[in-house]
C-alpha cells in the first residue's frame, strides 16, 4: 500500500533491486505490529516479495539490516529536532517587527519554496536521501518559524505553544486510536482520505488564486467561522494521514523493509506533522483573535 501525506503523495517502500510496487499478492504476517496490535485485515501487496533474485536481496538486506521501531523513532527524532532547532533560530534570528517583517517573511517565503523543492525531488526518488529530508527539515523549519513569531507578534500572543500541544495531543490521539485499532487503515480508508484531501488542497488552491486577483480575503478560509470550520477539516484530514504514516512503519518493519526507509518513514511523519502544526495554528489563532 502506498503511503500519503496531504501535501504530496509519497511512493511506498522499494525492494532491494530498486524496483517499487506489488511483487504478488500475499496475505499480512500474522503476529503483533510495529505499534503493538496486529496488521489490518485488509490483504495488502508485499512490496517486498521473493522475486528472480531472491538470494541477492536476501544477502542485500543481511548486510544491511532491516527496519526497526527504534530506527524510525531515531531518524523521526533527528528530522522534527532539525525542524524544531531551525524554527527556534529564525524564531530569534529573524524578528517579526515594525522594521523588519518585510525581510522576516521574504526569507521565510523563500525558505518555504525550497523546502517544498527539496520535499518534491524526495518524493520522486527510488530511495530515500538523508541529506535531502535533513534539508527540506532545516529550510521547513526556517518557514515556520517565521510564521510562528508573526503569528505570535501579531494575531494571537502566546498561540504557539497551545499550537505545540495541540499537536501533540493529536498526534498521541491518533497513536492510541490505531493501536486499538479504533481506526482501521485499509484500502477503502485509503481512497476515502485520498479523495477528500484532494477536494481540499483544491479549495486551498482556488482561495490563494481568489487572494492572489483581488479577492482580498480569498474565499473566506482564514477567518471566522469558515475559517474556523475549515481549519478543522484540516487537522481531522492530518490526523487521517498520520494513521496511514503509522501504517506505513508497520507494514516496512512486518516486510522487512532495509534500513535506509526508516527515513522515508521519518519523512512522511514529519510533513504530516507540519501540516497538522499548521492547521492547528490557524484554528487557535481565528478563536484568539474574535475574542
Amino acid at each position: 500500500m502506498r503511503s500519503s501525506n496531504p501535501i504530496f503523495s509519497r511512493f511506498g517502500f522499494h525492494r532491494e533491486d530498486g524496483s517499487s510496487g506489488p511483487a504478488a499478492r500475499q496475505p499480512q504476517p500474522v503476529g503483533v505490529g510495529a505499534f503493538g496490535a496486529e496488521p489490518s485485515d485488509a490483504a495488502l501487496a508485499n512490496p517486498f516479495a521473493e522475486s528472480a533474485n531472491s538470494y541477492l536481496v536476501k544477502d542485500a538486506q543481511a548486510d544491511r539490516g532491516t527496519m526497526t521501531i527504534d530506527d524510525v523513532v531515531v531518524r523521526t527524532g533527528a528530522t522534527l529536532g532539525t525542524v524544531v532547532l531551525t524554527a527556534v533560530l529564525s524564531w530569534v534570528l529573524l524578528p517579526v517587527d515594525s522594521t523588519g517583517i518585510g525581510r522576516s517573511y521574504g526569507i521565510g517565503v523563500a525558505a518555504a519554496l525550497v523546502a517544498f523543492v527539496l520535499s518534491m525531488i524526495q518524493a520522486f526518488r527510488h530511495r530515500p536521501s538523508p541529506a535531502l529530508i535533513l534539508g527540506y527539515a532545516a529550510f521547513e523549519g526556517v518557514f515556520l518559524g517565521v510564521i510562528s513569531s508573526a503569528t505570535s507578534a501579531w494575531i494571537a500572543p502566546g498561540v504557539v505553544i497551545q499550537a505545540v500541544l495541540g499537536t501533540m495531543a493529536v498526534a498521541a490521539g491518533v497513536l492510541i486510536a490505531y493501536k486499538q485499532r479504533w481506526i482501521r487503515v485499509n484500502q477503502r480508508f485509503y481512497g476515502f482520505v485520498l479523495a477528500a484531501a484532494t477536494g481540499f488542497l483544491l479549495l486551498m488552491l482556488a482561495d490563494l488564486l481568489f487572494s492572489a486577483f483581488g479577492a482580498g480575503n480569498g474565499l473566506g478560509f482564514h477567518s471566522g467561522g469558515l475559517g474556523i470550520l475549515f481549519g478543522v477539516i484540516g487537522v481531522v484530514l492530518g490526523a487521517a494521514f498520520l494513521a496511514l504514516d503509522f501504517k506505513h512503519v508497520e507494514d516496512g518493519i512486518a516486510y522487512g523493509a532495509p534500513r535506509e526507509e526508516s527515513w522515508l518513514a521519518a519523512f512522511g511523519l514529519t510533513t504530516t506533522l507540519v501540516w497538522i502544526y499548521l492547521e492547528v495554528l490557524q484554528v487557535l489563532s481565528i478563536l484568539q483573535s474574535d475574542n
